[in-house]
């Protein structure tokens, strides 16, 4: 059975063990495609078939466009991660909300707009939702818990408007949309497209969902329609946002299977980390998988309003099994460009106490390794500052500086990093000789 031929499997059984409408998942292994499949009916009043170009709904998935805007303001000195909310939508100004917290899901913002937005389907203006902002509880102290909110989404597309000076879909559209190629991701369906439904768990019968076109001043949490292979490119421009993937709220603090980063859902599956993020609307389902170590991206969507878990957990096996059918191949090692001078004496063993630490030069940068670290530690990747100076810029320690001392003869002596001292031999922490 050739890789690609269990995949299908997969998706195959899922959709028919489900009862899914349709199922439509692409798989992307190191930027080339290994899975484009769609099973099912798009639309069951005229039976059409869907296909990989159909698009649906991707609900929540939409947030992760959001946090991307917002970082890409954050690159360009527009915004700071920790301003308070209040600095760029007025209405928030009495709000004790900061861009980081709303991004993480850690703001304690109730979950939706005030309303029954869920039963009435009328959705607020973005004038509406901030003219009833004060009716919105604060139902939790920011940064206590996790709590997932759609409001505070709502919000952050705000933020984009007012501080790139475009409306929130226009800026998507022109700095996320267009530059990464999703010609089939869009704000309103382009046909083809799906059409949800509810599948009645006793008879199978499918009810056709309302058809919700846009939810308006909410738009920025999950109004966005695309399809899988746009998706697993989409998740492929994630793997590279380094930022958005680092932990700010365990979303599951009991078994720390699933944590938030800055827009991203992290999820922890044995040893390895996966990224994503899930999405539903009435009538779909969406899941986005991703394996920055592996460079596997997955995604499955459905026109289905249910069972959310089960389509989680078919990106999830599609992303799992794609990574043990297609293992990178090792790279063939080749000899490097000698160091300079001054990074050469650096290089070999030294010691902060009983701690030994080699540094060693690969890839035109220094490197450091903790004798003894498993092999999943990463080392730290040093960057010059100046003469005898050096910064951390991933890996243990990260952000600390790396100081070089040499003795009268010009011979290095010392290092000092994070301000510990590091020397060729073992020695004691503290004044020479045990002196004061």
């Amino acid at each position: 059975m050739q890789p690609s031929d269990e995949l299908s499997r997969l998706v195959r059984a899922a959709q028919s063990e489900h009862r899914l409408p349709s199922v439509s998942a692409a798989v992307l292994v190191r930027g080339e495609p290994v899975l484009g499949l769609t099973v099912g009916i798009a639309d069951a009043s005229d039976g059409r078939e869907a296909t990989p170009d159909t698009q649906y709904r991707i609900g929540s998935i939409t947030k992760t466009f959001t946090a991307a805007a917002v970082m890409a303001l954050v690159d360009e000195g527009k915004i700071a991660l920790d301003d308070p909310l209040g600095k760029h939508v007025s209405a928030a100004v009495d709000r004790p909300l900061t861009i980081r917290r709303l991004l993480s899901h850690a703001s304690g913002l109730q979950r939706e707009p005030v309303g029954h937005v869920l039963e009435t389907f009328d959705f607020p203006t973005m004038a509406e939702l901030l003219e009833r902002l004060d009716e919105a509880e604060q139902i939790l102290e920011p940064g206590a818990w996790f709590h997932y909110s759609n409001l505070a989404f709502a919000l952050l597309g705000e933020v984009v408007a007012q501080a790139s000076g475009s409306p929130y879909e226009q800026f998507v559209e022109e700095r996320l949309l267009g530059p990464v190629g999703l010609g089939r991701t869009t704000w309103e369906p382009a046909e083809p497209a799906a059409h949800g439904y509810f599948v009645d768990p006793y008879s199978g019968v499918l009810h056709p969902e309302a058809v919700l076109r846009r939810i308006d001043g909410v738009s920025a949490a999950g109004d966005l329609w695309s399809t899988a292979g746009d998706i697993c490119r989409w998740g492929r421009w994630l793997r590279d946002r380094e930022p958005m993937h680092a932990v700010q709220v365990m979303a599951d603090p009991d078994h720390w299977l699933v944590a938030f980063g800055l827009g991203l859902m992290l999820h922890r599956r044995g040893e390895r980390i996966l990224y994503g993020h899930d999405g539903a609307m009435p009538g779909f389902l969406a899941s986005l998988i991703g394996s920055r170590e592996d460079d596997v991206q997955a995604c499955v969507l459905t026109n289905a309003s249910t069972p959310w878990d089960q389509v989680t957990g078919l990106a999830l096996s599609l992303a799992e099994r794609a990574i043990e059918l297609h293992p990178r191949e090792p790279e063939a090692w080749r000899g490097h460009e000698p160091p300079p001078a001054e990074i050469a004496e650096l290089l070999g063993v030294w010691w902060s106490e009983g701690d030994q630490v080699v540094l060693g030069w690969r890839d035109g940068h220094l490197e450091a390794h903790a004798v003894g670290a498993p092999a999943r530690v990463k080392p730290s990747v040093f960057e010059q500052e100046g003469p005898g100076r050096y910064r951390v810029v991933s890996g243990r320690e990260r952000g600390e500086r790396l100081e070089v001392v040499r003795d009268e003869s010009g011979t290095v002596v010392k290092l000092y990093w994070a301000t510990y001292p590091f020397t060729r031999q073992p020695q004691l922490f503290g004044p020479p000789h045990g002196g004061s």
